[in-house]
């Protein structure tokens, strides 16, 4: 028998202060069995920076064909690709060839090595490519309840989050920009 996905609900109050986008949001994020907690809550503070009204979650690591999260228009072409950890050339080739907008967010301790491997063949595709602090996300883990209400303030490159279980902050460093 296949093990079931284990549900998280977030009522997310969220501030982003560099794109003065003041909004409120509910998000229902279904944790694959072998989805670690550090890598849904990379999920969870990436749809906080790529918020936007149509922004979704996909099938996630079921459906490897998707991406994490994406913003599809009314035709069901996708407009942003958006894949957290750390995709392979040829996954981000696929995505640029996809999305006319595509973001990676890189979240643990091996983003380093990964990065080292990556960032002088990268630069070909047009991708942006963002790590959050590892040791925050995974401070910010240890906090994580079934249900949750997160205030997520992003100014300048840090995210602020706080909960009725803690308060942290996120360092986000951008180690590749098309915008």
């Amino acid at each position: 028998m296949a093990l079931k996905p284990t549900i998280y609900k977030f009522r997310i109050s969220l501030s982003d202060t560099n794109r003065d986008i003041y909004d409120s949001t509910q998000l229902t994020v279904a944790q694959h069995p072998s989805e670690t907690v550090p890598r849904m809550m990379a999920r969870v503070l990436a749809f906080c920076v790529k918020w936007q009204p149509e922004l979704a979650l996909t099938k996630g690591l079921s459906t490897t064909e998707e991406p994490d999260l994406w913003v599809k228009s009314l035709d069901d072409q996708i407009q942003l690709w958006v894949d957290i950890g750390e995709p392979s050339l040829d996954r981000m080739k696929k995505a640029c060839r996809l999305a006319p907008a595509v973001d990676v967010f890189s979240f643990n301790s091996k983003s380093d090595v990964w990065w080292e491997q990556t960032k002088n063949k990268s630069h070909q595709y047009k991708v942006n490519i963002h790590r959050f602090d590892p040791a925050a996300i995974e401070a910010l883990s240890e906090t994580v309840a079934r249900t949750m209400d997160l205030s997520v303030m992003i100014t300048g490159n840090s995210l602020f989050v706080d909960s009725d279980n803690g308060s942290h902050e996120i360092t986000l460093e951008t180690l590749q920009s098309n915008d």
